[in-house]
């Protein structure tokens, strides 16, 4: 309802909202809600924040894309370095070194000197290097008529992969021993939560979430003088970040590439299975991409971004002043486009804004696209629809998931 009155005042303007569900959209709800409880209410009433909102207490919201698009291409007047920002959080652990690695002229002498190792078909060789053996062996459990847990799979692959990038010793080569990368990489995103209010971390935190990087990038020190420039760990000697600044990329890296890709391969199996859109994906499996890419927009990994206001500035026609807090609802802005349906024509309004946009669009974002593409054409290579027979939802988790999905041939 709007207007200064109760509803049915004089003035007042009441909407009336009806709500339909299917089934993959409720088993998404359900999902969010698993996450956070108050997130997919925060997202489904975000579709009134357009295009821009303010409420009390949480400050600006939107929900439109173009405006979304406008905060995280505007260094200018927005920056993730102030309170509740990624960037705040990372300089309380690692050291005010990051500020320049995230918003200052190292950012951009970062990303033009790792760029390479970061595109479409070195992302492809590193997926298909890395855990092309273990999706076939999951091809060929599917074939054989066993279950396959994808949730399990997904945190499989992804620690493979964040293994490989971040030159992480593991012990043993079985899917437990990359679960374990993973789960670090997770308990250290998970100290963005209470990053989130906005205050600075409390001591015991810091020291937790810097034990918590020793797990996952002690072992940089020992390697960043002889390791390749090829590999991530070199080329950031290359470009002139010291063992200890490497190290802090190793575990900005780690954080970004564990749960939202995991996130992204699960539920997109789900919504393939719970829209029934799989069996065309089984008749033209060339359309792995556009599942991707649909599959990417609907769950939109990264479903909220924050900002701060740096300075006063307009905008979609509203004064925002310095110190302000924006929250960019990435997953309402890309779902206005409808339901999961791998024929969608491309939306050029929301292009990859579940990755981000500008300078801090996401630099893995293309290897992700491949671990997901690789683990769907792993499904349809069988040639027969998938039928889900169990699945759990992650809880209290920073990025909405499932813990379990286990699939079999129908």
């Amino acid at each position: 309802t709007g207007g200064p009155g109760p509803p049915g005042a004089p003035g007042t303007t009441t909407r009336r909202i009806t709500l339909t569900m299917n089934r993959a959209e409720l088993h998404e709800l359900r999902v969010l809600a698993a996450s956070r409880p108050a997130l997919p209410v925060l997202l489904h009433a975000g579709r009134f924040a357009r295009p821009l909102t303010y409420v009390p207490r949480i400050g600006w919201l939107t929900a439109d894309a173009a405006t979304a698009r406008s905060v995280l291409t505007d260094q200018k007047h927005f920056t993730v370095l102030d309170r509740g920002g990624v960037g705040r959080l990372w300089a309380q652990l690692l050291g005010d070194w990051v500020d320049d690695l995230f918003d200052g002229e190292g950012h951009r002498a970062l990303r033009a000197g790792t760029r390479e190792l970061f595109g479409e078909s070195t992302a492809r060789a590193l997926v298909d290097r890395t855990i092309g053996t273990r999706l076939a062996e999951a091809r060929t459990e599917l074939a054989l008529g066993r279950p396959v847990d994808v949730a399990a799979l997904g945190r499989a692959v992804v620690g493979r992969i964040v293994t490989e990038l971040l030159r992480v010793p593991v012990t043993g080569t079985d899917d437990a021993a990359y679960e374990r990368v993973f789960a670090t990489a997770r308990e250290l995103a998970a100290l963005s939560v209470e990053a989130a209010g906005g205050g600075d971390l409390s001591e015991a935190t810091v020291a937790r979430g810097r034990g918590i990087v020793a797990r996952l990038t002690g072992h940089v020190a020992e390697i960043w003088r002889t390791e390749s420039p090829d590999h991530l760990i070199g080329r950031c000697r290359e470009v002139g970040l010291d063992a200890r600044q490497s190290a802090g990329m190793a575990a900005l890296v780690g954080v970004a590439a564990t749960e939202t890709a995991a996130s992204a391969i699960t539920r997109t199996v789900a919504l393939l299975h719970d829209t029934g859109e799989q069996h065309k994906l089984v008749r033209a499996p060339d359309r792995v991409p556009d599942a991707v890419r649909e599959g990417l927009r609907v769950t939109a990994p990264a479903p909220v971004i924050g900002r701060t206001v740096r300075s006063d500035v307009r905008l979609a026609g509203r004064t925002l002043r310095a110190g302000d807090r924006i929250t960019l609802l990435t997953y309402t802005a890309s779902s206005l486009s409808g339901g999961f349906r791998i024929d969608r024509p491309a939306d050029p309004a929301n292009r990859q804004l579940w990755f981000g946009a500008g300078r801090h669009h996401c630099l893995g974002s293309a290897i992700a696209r491949a671990e997901i593409g690789r683990t769907l054409e792993t499904l349809t290579a069988v040639g027969r629809p998938w039928r889900v027979v169990e699945r759990r939802c992650s809880r209290r988790v920073v990025i909405p998931s499932y813990d379990r999905l286990t699939v079999s041939l129908t």
